[in-house]
C-alpha cells in the first residue's frame, strides 16, 4: 500500500527498475524482479499521513502513515510479489535489496517492527481480492515524530500521484497535503496549488 510518493507509478518504478526519481537527489538500485506491478488500485485507509524527519532523496520531511489518528489517507494498492515488496521495503529502509522479509509476524499480528528507523515498521492493513495489504511506516506515529515540512519537489511528486491514482485536481490535492501534520503551518493550500499548476 502506497500512501506517499509511491502513489505515483513513475516514482514506484525507480524502486522496481532502479533509477533516480524526477526532482530527487538519490538513485535506487531497483528490485531483483523488475517486472511492473500486476495491478494498481486506488483506495483509502483510516488514519493520517504526516511529514517528519529528513528525506535524503527530497530534502524536507518524509511522508509516514499513522493508523491511530482519526481521518483518512488516500492510498494505492499495488499487486507485487513478496520479493518485490521486500526489496522496495529495503530501499525505503536505506538497506540493500536482495533478502526476502519474513512476513509471518506482520500477517499474523498486524504489525512487525524490524528496527527503530524510518519505514522499519510493517503493517498489515487489510485484504483486497484475497491478497494482504501491507505497508511500512515509522514506529512511533505522529505523536512522537519530529515533524518537518516536505520540500516542493516532494509535494509535486505526491500531487502527481494523487492526480494519477485518485483523479484529484490541484486544489483538492493542495487542501489535503497542506493540512497534514508537518506541512500544516509551513505550507498553505494556495502555495501547494501553485506548485501543482
Amino acid at each position: 500500500m502506497a500512501y506517499g510518493s509511491n502513489l505515483h507509478a513513475a516514482r514506484l518504478a525507480c524502486y522496481l527498475h532502479g533509477g533516480r526519481p524526477n526532482g530527487g537527489a538519490h538513485a535506487y538500485p531497483g528490485c531483483r524482479n523488475r517486472s511492473p506491478a500486476r495491478r494498481a488500485v486506488a483506495t483509502a485507509l483510516p488514519g493520517t499521513l504526516y511529514f517528519a524527519g529528513r528525506s535524503l532523496t527530497w530534502g524536507g520531511g518524509s511522508a509516514f502513515y499513522d493508523p491511530s489518528v482519526p481521518g483518512g489517507a488516500p492510498c494505492r494498492a499495488y499487486l507485487l510479489t513478496g520479493g518485490q515488496f521486500s526489496d522496495i521495503a529495503a530501499q525505503e529502509m536505506r538497506r540493500s535489496p536482495g533478502t526476502d522479509l519474513d512476513l509471518t509476524r506482520v500477517l499474523a499480528e498486524g504489525r512487525a517492527e524490524l528496527g527503530p528507523g524510518r519505514y522499519e515498521t510493517l503493517l498489515h492493513v487489510g485484504e483486497l481480492d484475497g491478497h494482504p495489504l501491507l505497508t511500512f511506516t515509522a514506529p512511533g506515529g505522529v505523536a512522537g515524530a519530529a515533524l518537518n515540512a516536505p520540500s516542493a519537489a516532494y509535494l509535486r511528486t505526491l500531487g502527481a500521484g494523487l492526480a494519477e491514482s485518485h483523479a484529484w485536481g490541484p486544489w483538492r490535492t493542495a487542501g489535503y497535503l497542506a493540512t497534514r501534520p508537518g506541512a500544516d503551518g509551513h505550507w498553505t493550500p494556495g502555495a501547494v496549488a501553485a506548485l501543482l499548476g
